[in-house]
């Protein structure tokens, strides 16, 4: 039997059962009697408790009837929810839905993000990540749809988002090892140039990112500001960071334009189904800044395909030919137009 990730599964057909273990009821909900059916499947090593802040099993039903009044639905079932592997920071349950009434009639498939156990000051809320996540999309950024946001701590816990899921693979051991699934990194590495693009294509002032904090005069001057402030709140002392802060204060370039950055822009954020881009996801540390601070990384891509070269955490498609690579030294990404002045 596969791993189980998460607290529990729902499954309504004999074919899943045969996958992962027994059939469950569905949760259901509808405005004649408001009534829920509930059956649990728990893995051995994570009983059900509310007591660790987790999603469990309780809460299904409540999920399901704030999607019902989300919805105006006239009655909600989730035939699936699982909780997704990965995800230090946010916690992410993809739904299968089934609607019956109102204009979200039908089958859905969602995804469910709400916080997760950790997490670090940096990241935004996620009523924050909600508005930057729909200014995004409705930009032509490829990424999930935001669909409902919920604030209703009565729920799950936690404020929480749902987002249209969309297929794709994010394992970057796999994108970068199996050339089954990018044919072409070529034109991968392009499309993932154009969607950096559009996402710095946003530029303030929006009022719908109005939550954001407010962008700096000198973005690189007040980053480095922020860094040398956290490493004084320290009790070591770091030398070799100091010095390297006071580099890179002494060689700041000039300010430049103001744009919506994604500021986790890698592989692993991003899901790749069929060789095509799918979609970039987790944008919690998204928000207004330079878009040298992505873009720097791709300038320096050499002869492969590209090899975003901060670390080796950037590492796209290293070692394939590119013909823009060859033609000019840079990446298709570095060569996307990040930014008009």
């Amino acid at each position: 039997m596969p791993e189980h990730f998460g607290r529990f599964v729902l499954r309504p057909s004999l074919t899943t059962q045969q996958r992962v273990g027994p059939a469950v009821d569905f949760y259901s909900a509808n405005k004649e009697n408001n009534g829920f059916e509930m059956q649990v499947v728990t893995s051995p090593a994570m009983e059900p408790s509310r007591t660790d802040a987790r999603i469990d099993a309780s809460v299904g039903s409540d999920i399901v009837r704030w999607l019902r009044g989300e919805t105006a639905a006239e009655n909600v079932r989730v035939a699936t929810f699982e909780r997704l592997p990965g995800g230090a920071i946010q916690d992410n349950w993809t739904l299968d839905v089934e609607i019956d009434g109102g204009a979200w009639h039908g089958r859905h498939g969602f995804v469910l993000r709400t916080d997760a156990l950790s997490g670090v000051s940096a990241s935004l809320t996620r009523a924050q990540e909600f508005a930057v996540l729909r200014a995004a999309h409705s930009a032509g950024v490829i990424a999930p749809e935001p669909l409902f946001l919920c604030f209703d701590l009565d729920v799950i816990g936690r404020a929480f988002f749902i987002m249209r899921r969309v297929r794709g693979i994010a394992a970057g051991h796999r994108l970068t090892r199996e050339p089954l699934l990018v044919p072409d990194g070529e034109t991968l590495a392009e499309a993932l140039g154009a969607n950096l693009a559009r996402i710095h294509a946003i530029r303030p002032p929006r009022a719908e990112l109005a939550a954001l904090r407010a962008p700096a005069a000198d973005h690189a001057l007040a980053t480095i500001s922020e860094y040398r402030a956290y490493l004084d709140s320290l009790e070591d002392s770091y030398p070799g960071l100091e010095w390297a802060l006071r580099w890179c204060e002494t060689h700041a370039p000039d300010p430049w334009d103001v744009t919506l950055i994604h500021r986790d822009y890698r592989t692993g954020n991003y899901l790749v189904d069929g060789g095509r881009l799918t979609a970039v996801l987790d944008w919690e540390f998204a928000g207004w800044g330079d878009p040298r601070e992505v873009t720097r990384a791709s300038r320096v891509a050499g002869s492969t395909a590209v090899n975003w070269t901060i670390g080796r955490r950037w590492r796209i498609f290293a070692g394939r030919s590119s013909r823009s690579s060859k033609r000019n030294g840079t990446s298709p990404a570095a060569n996307a137009r990040l930014s008009s002045r």
